[in-house]
């Protein structure tokens, strides 16, 4: 038995947060992180549903951000720099109705059917949809695990609640600790899942 996994088992059941928040810098590879940890989890025979969200590039230029539903691999918009109508961002402008149809439902779906929940972000893009709000709330209350992605200075009431929570566990992705993140955060979820069936 390695010394992770030795400690993993040893954590008194209190200690163990049920909610991973990850944040960091742009780009330092949250997303990354979250999809390899999806993939561990799964492997052990996990159902784990929720959101993705990622880059889409063209010729070099990202042009905006792609939504995927983990549970049955449904896609949509998130945002793009042709979206015509829509909340803009930057460059961008957000496509609600995928949002609200794809993502909302996806973290929906996943809190009512799947055993781990994932959210792929919580940031300014997705924070103008009530429906993605409400989703991440019930998710949050759902007592199930809960893997999501934070904007790393975006601030809302939401933010604040899934942060202050006592559940919750937020961890800084950063080039030092990435590569280890997923396998990491996996053993905390199956160690919570472990102890739950005891």
């Amino acid at each position: 038995m390695r010394i992770l996994d030795f400690w993993l088992l040893q954590r008194p059941k209190a200690l163990l947060k049920r909610i991973q928040l990850l944040t960091g810098n742009p780009g330092i590879g949250k997303t990354t992180v979250l999809t390899k940890t999806v993939n561990i989890l799964k492997e052990n025979g996990v159902c784990v549903g929720g959101m993705i969200s990622r880059e889409i590039r063209e010729k070099g230029i990202r042009v905006g951000f792609e939504l995927l539903d983990l549970a049955n691999t449904r896609r949509g918009w998130l945002a793009h720099i042709n979206q015509k109508r829509g909340p803009q961002v930057g460059k961008y402008r957000v496509n609600l109705s995928d949002l609200d149809a794809i993502g909302a439902v996806a973290i929906e779906h996943a809190a009512e059917k799947c055993i781990v929940i994932v959210i792929d972000e919580i940031g300014p893009m997705e924070l103008f949809s009530e429906k993605f709000k409400q989703a991440v709330q019930k998710a949050l209350e759902s007592q199930k695990p809960v893997i999501a992605t934070i904007h790393w200075k975006a601030t809302d009431k939401l933010i604040s609640v899934a942060k202050n929570r006592e559940d919750a566990e937020i961890i800084t992705v950063a080039q030092e600790n990435r590569d280890k993140m997923p396998e990491t955060i996996a053993h905390k979820i199956l160690n919570i899942l472990k102890t739950e069936k005891e």
